[in-house]
């Protein structure tokens, strides 16, 4: 357990039982420590967030759920400092968010991409939105090509590098805002609902390539309403009404789909066609998330 640390109930870890880790003098660096975090936007009655406690670590995937309303952006836009605090503390790699003088570092550790590609793209050439944020950092221009040609061959977009983003498909445009997002070297790469407006064959595109910067050292905090893609996180955590409801693999929050339900989510086909077939009497191992396992047992 990384995000959060306490009792275990059904998998899960209560909200309620969460407590702190003491840091050492190293700590921090890698992580972002989110404690008593409560978040109310102006004119608002009620908080978007309230009492959040919750530890990502670099070089894991987190899948954020929850139902429209619940504070999933909110929150990923609290880590990167878009939003500060109105009570709390939000510590992103070492820095606080509070801190203005802290904010352009925190900005370029925790790299962040939006649902929609087209309100980031100001390049002329996909090679020069790439190079936008590097170039900003004033780095030297050999430093800028290398970052920017191994950003594009890790989204798969080198073949692009000539053409002008903006008459690319959505799933292309997203994989440049990645690109761009990549060539700045962070810590974190936040994607709030980055797939939410492309197919599902660009989904997946974008969510291997998640996985696999993750294998890469990158903290990966992906903001999704889309349980199959969260059924490949690391960790998942669900959003209710502003707090924390559940943390846990995937294979502990997700398998039942009447708990899904209850976080107001829609439970994966595969689970809920897994809870027929122990109705019938069939007994399936525990954790089946995708159609691939479930044909796997049946087949076994």
């Amino acid at each position: 357990m990384t995000a959060a640390l306490g009792k275990r109930v059904g998998g899960e870890t209560r909200a309620e039982d969460r407590a702190t880790v003491p840091a050492g003098p190293d700590a921090g660096v890698d992580e972002i420590v989110v404690e008593g975090l409560s978040y109310a936007y102006p004119g608002a009655c009620e908080d978007a967030l309230s009492g959040v406690d919750i530890r990502f670590e670099r070089g894991r995937y987190y899948s954020l759920l929850g139902r429209n309303g619940s504070g999933k952006s909110t929150l990923a836009r609290c880590l990167n400092a878009l939003l500060v605090p109105t009570r709390g503390t939000v510590t992103s790699c070492g820095l606080d968010t509070c801190e203005p003088l802290d904010i352009p570092d925190i900005r370029q550790r925790l790299a962040m991409v939006f649902q929609d590609p087209d309100t980031q793209i100001v390049g002329i050439t996909v090679e020069d939105e790439v190079a936008f944020g590097p170039e900003n950092l004033g780095l030297a221009p050999d430093v800028i090509r290398e970052r920017v040609d191994s950003a594009m061959e890790l989204a798969g977009i080198a073949h692009l590098a000539k053409r002008q983003p903006l008459r690319l498909s959505q799933g292309q445009k997203q994989l440049v805002a990645i690109a761009g997002a990549l060539a700045m070297e962070p810590a974190f790469l936040i994607s709030d609902e980055s797939t939410s407006m492309l197919d599902h064959a660009s989904r997946r595109r974008i969510v291997d390539l998640l996985t696999t910067l993750a294998g890469r050292g990158v903290g990966v905090i992906h903001v999704t309403h889309f349980l199959e893609e969260a059924s490949t996180a690391d960790e998942v955590v669900v959003l209710e009404a502003g707090r924390v409801a559940a943390v846990g693999a995937p294979a502990q929050v997700l398998a039942d789909p009447s708990r899904v339900m209850e976080l107001g989510l829609d439970p994966l086909p595969v689970t809920q066609v897994g809870k027929e077939l122990a109705a019938l009497g069939h007994r399936l191992p525990g954790g089946i998330l995708t159609v691939e396992e479930l044909l796997a047992w049946l087949r076994s």
